[in-house]
């Protein structure tokens, strides 16, 4: 790939505005692999190809997802470091490191219960379907499928409400990008207190498991552990549930189907997953010397970002994919893939079931082409991760009395426009979101 080729922003309105078309003319111009910027002056490969996209994700000797040497060459200003610097999890390790972090990690996961899961989220959904019934109109998003992906995740994290309001508290800082240092420390105390807390009270949940595990976290790399769970459970998981309602409320062929009965709710998860996924482009990884991809010189020590959503939708595939085809890549292959999918697919599954069932009559307070679309998950920094609602209105249903709930739920991080210039202070040195 030659230095002087022009290189596509992945930072500009049009790429965020339409990104399928853009992947489309990328993939024409330059084939499979595609030069572009993350932001101005960092410059990356993205892949669009599946057969590629796949071979890379499963060759961490030549792509590993250690940052060290790249991000020495970037400056502290850069918008996109929080999203790409090293920290000690799994996402940003490579080697034995990377092994004992997700070593840990799985197994405190696989110890989840399923069955109590699912109890727990249709608890968890009928509470936050009570909380707004009565009113006919809703925000899917905001007060749907956030609370829920937050009180579930905390509730396996063994995080009491008294925390877990302090950690919503943080992130809506971080995110509205006025009081991100603020929101940082809030958050990364909470944090801190929640693990002292399992530490002296260890509970049935994530984070006793990955204080007992042999790989012997210490008090830092527990609050990365913990940080980077809701970072990268939260976003891609809220996401998932509001694009597949979407889908449901817009498209009449794929609802009919589902209400038909010919497809199941997991199958249209998967449909989405394939369309349209959480994570649009993520799983960096840092080539520490030249590698030779199909003809194309990768460059060492700079980003190579898989494109989730263009590889899906690749059309070396074929036809579009069928519905219970699960060969997308939006969790990710190889060592770096999600250790959480079945949670996921159990949590959505759920809770999207339940507000069909719950509002059968629902429907959307405005046409499909005014809801707006925001860069995620963390304005300004990565408009190239995600494709996210901003709002994701109701119409429509019958008012109902709403029932008492048990439990409060923090209201979602909101993300306030801002002109400011992206400010070194406020670089939240731990985030992440993948899959």
């Amino acid at each position: 790939m030659s230095t002087t080729t022009r290189r596509i922003p992945l930072y500009e309105a049009d790429f965020v505005s339409d990104p399928h078309t853009a992947y489309r003319r990328m993939r024409e111009k330059f084939g499979p692999l595609v030069p572009v910027d993350l932001a101005p002056g960092v410059p990356v490969t993205l892949i669009v190809g599946y057969e590629q996209a796949r071979r890379i994700l499963g060759d961490p000797m030549r792509f590993p997802a250690d940052p060290h040497v790249w991000q020495k060459t970037i400056p502290d200003t850069c918008p996109v470091l929080p999203m790409m610097e090293w920290r000690p999890n799994a996402l940003r390790s490579a080697g034995t490191e990377h092994d004992r972090y997700r070593t840990a990690n799985t197994a405190a996961l696989n110890a989840v219960d399923q069955h109590a899961l699912r109890f727990l989220v249709e608890k968890v959904a009928h509470e936050t379907v009570s909380s707004f019934r009565h009113d006919g109109t809703a925000d899917l998003l905001a007060q749907y499928a956030w609370p829920i992906a937050f009180r579930v995740l905390s509730t396996l994290l063994g995080c009491p409400d008294q925390l877990g309001h302090r950690i919503a508290d943080g992130m809506a800082k971080i995110f509205g990008g006025v009081n991100a240092t603020i929101g940082n420390q809030i958050l990364t105390q909470a944090v801190a207190d929640l693990v002292t807390l399992r530490q002296h009270q260890p509970g049935n949940d994530v984070t006793t498991r990955l204080l007992s595990h042999l790989a012997r976290l210490d008090d830092t790399e527990m609050i990365h552990q913990i940080i980077t769970l809701y970072g990268a459970g939260i976003e891609p998981l809220t996401n998932l549930i509001t694009n597949t309602l979407l889908r449901l409320l817009t498209h009449t062929d794929f609802s009919g189907d589902l209400h038909a009965a010919d497809a199941s709710i997991r199958e249209a998860l998967d449909t989405v997953l394939y369309r349209d996924p959480p994570l649009a482009n993520f799983c960096m990884s840092y080539p520490p010397r030249p590698v030779d991809v199909d003809g194309v010189l990768l460059p060492a020590d700079q980003p190579v970002v898989i494109s989730l959503a263009a590889c899906n939708n690749d059309p070396a595939l074929g036809t579009s994919p069928t519905l219970g085809n699960r060969a997308h890549l939006a969790w990710g292959a190889g060592p770096h893939s999600c250790p959480a999918r079945s949670h996921a697919y159990l949590i959505a599954e759920t809770a999207i079931h339940h507000i069909l069932d719950a509002l059968p009559e629902m429907d959307l307070a405005c046409r499909p082409g005014d809801l707006v679309w925001r860069p995620g998950p963390l304005p300004p920094v990565s408009q190239h991760a995600a494709r996210r609602l901003l709002h994701h209105p109701l119409k429509e249903f019958p008012p109902c009395p709403s029932s008492p709930s048990s439990s409060s739920t923090p209201a979602p991080p909101t993300r306030t426009p801002s002109t400011r210039p992206y400010a070194p202070a406020a670089r939240p040195p731990w985030w992440t979101s993948s899959v």
